[in-house]
């Protein structure tokens, strides 16, 4: 029986993760957590804003977040 494949966007952040851990070397790790969605939310935002043509509610929906949600993010990220 085969393994379920890892989603590409999984393997990516593993892939650059790793790295990352691999560069601290003997430094231990702080706030990964955060740091890993803090850097990966703001690309997610500008490309969905893009696909939905600048449209946050159309945008909110393609997230599965609320509108609102989605302008303070934006407002967070500098993106407004």
């Amino acid at each position: 029986m085969q393994a379920p494949q890892q989603h590409p966007v999984s393997q990516t952040i593993e892939k650059h993760l790793k790295r990352y851990l691999d560069d601290l070397g003997d430094t231990a790790p702080s706030n990964v957590y955060q740091m890993v969605l803090s850097v990966m939310e703001k690309p997610v935002l500008e490309l969905i804003m893009k696909h939905a043509g600048q449209n946050q509610s159309l945008a909110a929906n393609y997230l599965g977040i609320n509108r609102n949600t989605l302008r303070k993010k934006l407002l967070e990220h500098g993106l407004l």
